[in-house]
């Protein structure tokens, strides 16, 4: 047998489970900095420095490029080798003129291998494209600093992934840019997988969840975000002023910004028609793409018109005009034939000579898109306003291009012009909607910095996720216990369970809790069943000789785009189950098949669609089955085999049919089971209704129950303010309390921060465990026991039950149901209180 529970290893173990980014950099005091760099500007040069590989994510104007360019001096001094800035077009600049006035450092703009070998400048720099089409390696270089490395978006997601997948040689990696966007995950988890911090695939598993109607949609795990955010603050440190680092904000106020809206007529005679057939009175480009571009084709010239006018009230102000089709382009250059321009198709010398010219004032107006000019590029020192002779859904973009001029050191008001037309106010409204949440994701992390500071706070923010407050609720025969199912195994007597029948958590696949103690909180299979190590030693403990544990898996499906294998492949996981229980002294006594839906199951994965089997069918797998893996412990006496205490059956009761179909290697199940809060909350509130008085209408009235249900209701955000729900219904055919008062045509709340589901075991099959390998009175047991599913059945069935469930929602939830069943075990009725009559007077 496995040696006994040790709990400092076990708590040892859950500390090693908080991530954070790792340590490999130099130390370096700060007397050895440059001392030019202002406070905060020199903390975040020692703490990326320290780190080695770090994300510098601060305000425009707050020095990023002085920053980097220090670091990059230090390493070249400490390590020596080749130190290179990547930066977009038109940013080389601001690095060479830094560099040159503040720090005496020599830079040189490369543009081929050959150049930066013959190059003895201190920093070399060069631009995004040189390195995406091959015209520089990065393998041999020392450090590389990102300067936005945002822009990257632009060229599409595959390059954007490709591009930092090029560095993993490079002993020190940053990533520095103003605006990374905490709306956009996947960005921030690329630039972790560049950093070397952690793999993208587990980033993407680890606080991630699929959506189960549509393959690929991931979303933050709710109960994950404060870990996640954690996680984060430790290699990219958000900084939205000085005095996020604790120093003084003197000469780093924003200057004023005044948003000026335009909007322009739609014509809507042009509405169309829709699907049906049917005329549309209203222009509306929220329709269809091709709705939108041809209100942007018909408003063209009106919209460019209204930008000449502003440009007209202002004659000697400069302005940069942004766009983002090149018939507005070439629209802009008609109508004011002045506009330098900038696009895509340009030779890049060019680009940059007049990005440099527009920065320095020489060109009075630049036409431009945000794609191509809005990230890096510093030009507030002769501008202050900006057009946007159009608008798309594109908010980093816009984002970006205002904090060309709205930053740090800008001495004037800036003005920004946003012209769109009446059709486009959708789109209006979704980017301002974004700049809110982008405002108040960027005050989070930047809440993060001030509290923790950038040294601990990763360590001060999670330590507190450990462990979890003891609750205890029981009845006659039964015990609900909110705990670690670990450390209340451990504390149990020897071979006091008769019998085990528990879903356990399928590795990291789901989550359950924002608690380290939680299994579903690994980083893969190899932590989830180090922490399992520490349970099924116990669970053989406490089972009694010969008995059996009903152990119910599910194999994983690993998506291709995280494993890199380009194809869905299965993860099986019952098979990892089973040799791990086999590992600490149980033996395999059987193996049951319950088949699932297989289209249901394709539509959450896409991965067994018949016109993908079509195209090529050796990609197609099938369809995963759950599995009740059934395990003894041995008998004390192993000749022939019989338990201790075995369980016997009366053939009467247990019979040759229900034995044939128990003995198959295959069972089916009706699906019954109860709601999980989950479920409940995703329930429209109709339904809910609807419930609540039917239940109501048949128990009798418990006041408690009733503000519980509301508070559950409440806690999820799903109570009304605005009428009341859960209405007890009349038990009179004098009161009426079924008029629908909210018969409107809302549609269902969309369901943003679904979790998982978790596959609770169903009745039936609890029903069938419980009732072959255990006797009345006997005491069955769950360490996982979610909403209590396993006791409640126990209960109803004549047994004793214990159950442990981290969650608390869970657990609240599953101490109602147990006490629902034993008032309904044992309450008789009318039949049986007939024969006790008729016993008591015969």
């Amino acid at each position: 047998m496995s040696q006994r529970f040790d709990p400092e290893s076990y708590q040892r173990f859950l500390e090693d489970k908080m991530v954070s980014a790792p340590v490999s950099g130099l130390k370096v005091s700060r007397s050895d900095l440059s001392s030019c760099l202002k406070p905060h500007q020199a903390d975040l040069a020692l703490w990326m420095l320290l780190g080695g590989k770090r994300a510098c994510f601060a305000a425009f104007g707050l020095g990023k490029t002085l920053i980097q360019l220090e670091v990059l001096r230090i390493i070249r001094e400490r390590i020596g080798g080749v130190c290179m800035v990547i930066c977009p077009l038109g940013v080389k600049q601001e690095f060479q003129r830094d560099g040159a006035d503040l720090l005496g450092l020599t830079t040189e703009y490369v543009r081929s291998d050959a150049e930066v070998a013959a190059s003895g400048a201190d920093v070399v720099l060069t631009n995004y494209e040189r390195v995406r089409d091959g015209g520089i390696s990065v393998g041999g270089l020392t450090a590389v600093s990102l300067d936005e490395a945002s822009v990257l978006r632009g060229y599409g997601t595959k390059t954007f992934q490709e591009f930092l997948q090029i560095f993993p040689d490079v002993p020190f990696r940053y990533v520095a840019t103003a605006t990374p966007s905490p709306n956009r995950f996947k960005e921030l988890i690329h630039y972790s997988g560049f950093l070397g911090i952690m793999d993208t695939g587990e980033a993407l598993t680890r606080f991630f969840q699929r959506d189960s109607q549509k393959a690929n949609n991931l979303t933050l795990y709710p109960h994950k975000e404060q870990e996640f955010w954690a996680w984060l603050s430790s290699w990219a440190a958000f900084v939205t002023k000085p005095s996020d680092l604790r120093h003084d904000d003197a000469g780093y106020d924003l200057p004023p910004l005044e948003v000026h809206y335009h909007e322009i007529d739609s014509d809507h005679s042009k509405a169309g028609s829709d699907n049906f057939g049917q005329s549309r009175l209203f222009r509306d480009v929220a329709f269809s793409l091709a709705e939108a571009a041809r209100e942007k084709r018909d408003t063209l010239s009106a919209r460019v018109s209204k930008a000449i006018k502003i440009i007209g009230e202002a004659p000697d102000r400069h302005f940069i005009i942004w766009h983002h089709l090149e018939d507005e382009r070439r629209e802009i250059k008609r109508q004011l034939p002045a506009a330098s321009e900038v696009y895509g198709s340009l030779d890049l010398e060019i680009r940059e000579e007049r990005i440099i010219a527009f920065s320095d004032g020489e060109l009075q107006y630049l036409a431009t898109k945000p794609r191509i000019s809005g990230s890096g590029c510093n030009f507030q020192r002769h501008c202050s306003d900006a057009i946007f002779v159009g608008i798309d859904y594109k908010f980093n973009d816009f984002i970006q291009a205002i904090h060309r001029l709205w930053r740090f050191l800008q001495e004037q008001t800036v003005h920004i012009h946003v012209i769109h037309t009446e059709s486009e106010r959708p789109i209006l409204r979704e980017l301002l909607a974004k700049w809110e949440r982008h405002k108040e994701l960027v005050s989070n992390m930047s809440d993060l910095i001030r509290i923790h500071h950038l040294a601990d706070a990763i360590t001060s923010g999670l330590k507190r996720s450990i462990g979890v407050e003891r609750l205890v609720a029981t009845g006659s025969g039964w015990q609900a216990v909110h705990s670690d199912s670990i450390l209340e195994t451990a504390e149990m007597q020897n071979e006091s369970i008769d019998l085990i029948v528990t879903s356990i958590p399928f590795g990291n696949h789901y989550e359950y809790s924002p608690s380290f103690n939680d299994l579903g909180h690994s980083t893969g299979n190899d932590q989830f069943f180090e922490q399992m190590d520490y349970l099924t030693p116990e669970l053989l403990r406490v089972l009694r000789p010969g008995r059996v544990a009903c152990v119910h898996v599910k194999d994983r499906i690993l998506f291709g785009n995280v494993t890199g294998d380009g194809m869905p492949t299965v993860d099986p996981f019952h098979a990892l189950t089973i040799f791990h229980y086999l590992k600490h002294g149980f033996r395999l006594a059987g193996m049951i098949t319950i088949e699932t839906d297989v289209v249901r199951e394709n539509n959450q994965t896409y991965r067994l669609g018949w016109t993908e089997n079509c195209k090529d069918s050796t990609k197609m797998g099938v369809g995963c089955p759950e599995y009740l893996l059934l395990f003894r412990k041995l008998p004390s006496d192993t000749t022939k085999g019989y338990a201790d205490v075995p369980v016997s059956k009366s053939k009467d009761s247990y019979t040759r049919g229900r034995w044939q179909i128990d003995a198959r290697a295959k069972w089916n199940s009706s699906g019954e089971r109860h709601l999980t809060p989950t479920e409940i909350r995703d329930t429209s509130l109709q339904r809910v209704n609807e419930h609540f008085a039917a239940y109501m209408a048949g128990h009798v009235y418990d006041y408690d129950e009733h503000v519980s249900q509301a508070d559950a209701l409440d806690s999820v955000n799903h109570l009304p303010a605005t009428f009341q729900a859960l209405n007890v219904p009349a038990r009179t055919a004098h009161v009426w309390h079924d008029i629908v008062r909210m018969r409107t045509l809302n549609a269902e709340q969309t369901r943003k921060r679904q979790q998982n589901h978790i596959c609770p075991l169903q009745f039936d099959i609890i029903d069938r465990c419980i009732q072959r390998f255990s006797s009345p009175g006997e005491l069955v047991y769950d360490p996982f026991a979610g909403i209590m599913s396993v006791p409640y059945r126990a209960i109803l069935m004549g047994r004793k039950a214990i159950g442990v469930e981290l969650a608390y929602d869970y657990w609240r939830d599953g101490v109602k149901y147990c006490e629902a069943a034993e008032i309904k075990a044992q309450t008789p009725t009318l039949f049986q209180m007939s024969v006790t009559e008729e016993e008591a007077t015969g």
